[in-house]
């Protein structure tokens, strides 16, 4: 007698047979339900950011983790760091599974230094702009990454996948820095400080790629990594969420507030650029930890 499948591999296996609109239409039913949710559940929508900064910080706290404990930047399957981080962690708990000699994706330097950036930019324009949680929240993740980065690129640079950590940052930062300067708010602010708040704004949408790429190169990846990327998916849709929510209980008022011209649609845009880049990622993230599986392994045309 053939054993009975679980309704998450019936359910999966449905969605993967499906053709590119179906999922793509499924994708965007799943979020407006999602957003149909919060909106009940959660009446002051600034939560929604504080969730997604808090978020953010704990998959920070994530990378941190397995920095100090494995002492590596690449992928190492170690059975007790997963049992130590299943205990601080437990929702990111999941079955052990052996890939043999596969490399298994590490950790983008490059992404990290992105963050830092963005961050870094968001800190100042928060200073001179507007000082509140977000700032000391801001603030806290900045500096969890700036450790981040001092681990993988002096303390543990031997393991560091210098090869397959292969985007070239300039091809987002120099766009960005281009569209700061033609499309940034319209407040009273000085301009210096709007454009850079618009910098940090298409940064941060796209500072995530050079990690997409190199989980691309390798097409498996190690738990902590999973954990960590799944952590700024969940953030990016919180933040996205956040705005869309105001939007709509505001009537398109938030829009007017932001300023005129393309800049207050640009906002929009960028999260849910942030959000659609990840969401992918999630969707196969949360398929294998339902199915048991540590580490997880992506189809080809996956990020």
């Amino acid at each position: 007698m053939r054993p009975q499948k679980k309704p998450i591999h019936v359910v999966s296996t449905w969605v993967r047979r499906q053709p590119p609109k179906v999922k793509a239409f499924l994708a965007v039913v799943s979020g407006m339900a999602a957003l149909v949710l919060l909106r009940f559940i959660v009446h002051d929508h600034d939560n929604l950011f504080v969730a997604a900064e808090a978020v953010h910080s704990i998959g920070i706290g994530v990378l941190i983790y397995k920095l100090m404990k494995e002492k590596t930047c690449a992928g190492s399957p170690a059975p007790v760091g997963h049992r130590r981080i299943a205990a601080l962690f437990p929702i990111l708990l999941v079955s052990q599974l052996s890939f043999g000699d596969y490399e298994l994706s590490g950790l983008s330097l490059k992404s990290q230094e992105l963050t830092a950036m963005f961050l870094a930019v968001r800190l100042y324009c928060s200073f001179v702009m507007e000082y509140d949680i977000h700032t000391l929240l801001d603030l806290s993740t900045f500096a969890a990454t700036l450790w981040v980065i001092y681990m993988i690129r002096f303390n543990l640079r031997s393991s560091y996948m210098v090869d397959k950590d292969n985007f070239a940052i300039y091809y987002v930062v120099i766009p960005c820095a281009v569209l700061a300067l033609f499309i940034h708010p319209s407040t009273s602010h000085h301009l210096v400080n709007r454009i850079f708040w618009a910098f940090c704004v298409y940064l941060e949408a796209v500072s995530v790629l050079p990690q997409l790429r190199v989980m691309q190169n390798t097409k498996i990846v190690e738990p902590f990594t999973a954990h960590y990327v799944f952590a700024l998916g969940v953030a990016r849709f919180l933040a996205c969420a956040h705005w869309v929510l105001q939007v709509l209980d505001s009537r398109g008022h938030l829009l007017v507030a932001l300023g005129y011209g393309l800049w207050p649609s640009m906002v929009l845009i960028s999260e849910i650029v942030q959000t659609f880049i990840l969401a992918d990622f999630c969707y196969y993230y949360v398929k294998s930890v339902l199915g048991g599986q540590l580490v997880l392994r992506l189809p080809s045309g996956v990020v």
